[in-house]
């Protein structure tokens, strides 16, 4: 042969079954999350109170359907109010904000009912007065 060495095939050794990247540092495998998961769901008390999702609270009532009622009550600025209420309402359980979402529709309701009696007292006065020009 010629007389040069030549090189020969590096040899690597896993000590994991991980797959090593020449590139990648070997502390991203370090934690792997997987069996961290299989841990916290394997217990059937895993799920406190303090971590509720969206589906284990119920969705306060906005009253939207009282508020579309007391629109045709002609007190229109009172009864605008009561329905951006309710949509508020909404779009607070929505973001999260449960406490909100029940402050807001809880608003609603009491502006809906002050908007239809408000409504019904101004078509009592109307017809009473209407009806005693005659």
């Amino acid at each position: 042969m010629s007389g040069q060495p030549q090189p020969q095939a590096a040899r690597t050794v896993r000590s994991s079954s991980l797959p090593v990247s020449p590139t990648l540092p070997m502390s991203q495998y370090a934690s792997r999350s997987d069996s961290k998961g299989a841990l916290d769901s394997s217990s059937p008390d895993a799920n406190t109170e303090d971590d509720k999702t969206e589906e284990d609270i119920p969705a306060p009532k906005n009253y939207l359907w009282l508020t579309l009622v007391s629109c045709f009550c002609p007190a229109y600025p009172v009864n605008i109010v009561a329905l951006v209420f309710s949509i508020m309402s909404q779009n607070s359980y929505n973001d999260g904000d449960y406490e909100g979402a029940r402050r807001l529709g809880r608003n609603a309701k009491w502006v809906a009912i002050a908007s239809i009696i408000i409504g019904l007292v101004i078509i009592g006065v109307s017809c009473a007065v209407h009806f005693s020009r005659t």
